[in-house]
């Protein structure tokens, strides 16, 4: 495959840290000036924006987290007036006030440039079509996607989320080469292709980018089988810009790129707030370089991850997200992600991709519940073996005690965007 380069992709490390640090002293003015969280933050920590002479300087900074732009709802972290922002996003507030996010024109043109670099980095090329599965609406997906495929030169599908029949009627139908959607709904998909008697794999599809949320290599191992893809990983959020932040390329598949030249990570221990080295897991932190309505500053992102050397691209890659710092459930003092059992649910024969995590209290004790679906034609001596397979699975390596339901299929709600992995009934 030839793989196309634009100018940031071509520049050298010391010259894309030059850029950086040119657009960090620039982000910090124009946040400073015109956002009074962020001037009184500074004033607070007795920075200016020309204490950062370096990178390593904006260390010193403090951090911006999602309380802090839910206390400012709905427009108190723009930095430019009202009448400039071109467009409104917001988060699903489902944990309280949403956290709203805007973009000047400039803003957008940015967006769609960083989506366009990532569906090229994935494999898309002008002339594709694309099939945009995400949700539109206030969530960034979807036009965060569409107008990112129109900037690469693609035709696009606007399909979004649901009505899963006729998205396998359209994909049969129209034959795009990529599909866009998160990992969740496109086993959700696989699986009405297999109701309807269509083998996945004879479809047009090539690639899938994933992302909203977090996935195992095993998942990727089941979906590029099922449906014969390549399928590459997505990352984004809604209050650093929304998909386009960091992207897997196809040719290597060994993490994703950020886009170091529009967003400059850190990896931070999730207590402390330290800085790590790069190569050390912690949670991610972003700061924008080039976003005018709403700059943000040392966003702590709650997703876990480490930074790594660049391999595909001169910018830095992250490790796939293993999972998020306010997902980990802690069951009798042992650790655990929801990734973690997905890793092994995928391993166990008889048993299919679709499970949730069910949090009951016992007198004084917290109970976890793996709720996994049987593969079609499981037989109830298949199930049973599957559920202690999964339990022994969970208890060698996780090191903790769980129940284990194995459902009929199609028992669990289908997701149409990002799955509800973990219920908590603890009261």
């Amino acid at each position: 495959m030839t793989v196309l380069l634009d100018a940031a992709e071509r520049m050298s490390r010391d010259g894309l840290e030059a850029l950086q640090l040119e657009r960090l002293r620039a982000t910090l003015r124009h946040a400073y000036e015109n956002v009074a969280h962020y001037r009184e933050a500074f004033d607070r920590a007795g920075l200016r924006p020309e204490d950062c002479r370096s990178l390593a300087d904006l260390a010193r900074f403090p951090f911006t987290t999602k309380a802090d732009l839910r206390d400012n709802y709905p427009f108190g972290m723009f930095a430019v007036p009202e009448s400039e922002v071109r467009r409104l996003h917001a988060s699903s507030g489902t944990t309280g006030r949403p956290t709203v996010v805007g973009y000047t024109e400039r803003d957008l043109d940015t967006w769609a440039d960083v989506v366009a670099r990532s569906i090229r980095a994935a494999g898309g090329r002008p002339g594709h079509k694309i099939h945009v599965a995400y949700g539109y609406g206030l969530f960034t997906g979807g036009l965060g996607a569409h107008y990112g495929a129109e900037r690469l030169g693609c035709t696009v599908i606007p399909a979004s989320g649901g009505m899963t029949a006729r998205q396998v009627r359209l994909i049969q139908d129209f034959r795009p080469d990529v599909i866009m959607v998160t990992p969740s709904y496109m086993l959700t998909i696989l699986d009405e292709f297999e109701r309807q008697g269509v083998d996945p794999r004879t479809t047009s599809l090539k690639t899938g980018i994933f992302g909203a949320e977090p996935w195992t290599g095993e998942m990727r191992r089941e979906i590029e089988e099922r449906f014969g893809i390549d399928a590459v990983d997505i990352y984004g959020l809604s209050e650093v810009m929304g998909p386009g932040v960091a992207q897997e390329c196809v040719e290597t598949k060994d993490g994703l790129h950020i886009w170091e030249d529009h967003f400059y990570p850190e990896v931070v221990d999730p207590v402390s707030g330290e800085v790590l080295p790069d190569g050390e897991e912690g949670e991610l932190v972003f700061t924008s370089l080039t976003k005018e309505a709403m700059p943000v500053i040392r966003y702590r992102t709650r997703d876990l991850s480490r930074l790594l050397p660049g391999t595909a691209r001169v910018f830095r890659r992250m490790e796939k997200v293993t999972g998020r710092s306010d997902d980990l459930v802690i069951l009798r003092g042992v650790n655990l992600f929801p990734t973690q059992i997905e890793e092994i649910v995928l391993r166990i024969p008889g048993v299919s991709p679709h499970f949730q995590l069910r949090l009951t209290r016992e007198g004084r004790l917290d109970v976890l519940t793996v709720r996994a679906e049987a593969r079609p034609g499981a037989t109830p001596e298949q199930r049973t073996a599957a559920a202690a397979s999964v339990a022994a699975a969970v208890k060698d390596g996780i090191g903790v005690s769980v129940g284990v339901e194995i459902l009929d299929p199609e028992t669990l709600e289908r997701s149409v965007g990002k799955f509800r992995r973990i219920v908590d009934e603890r009261g």
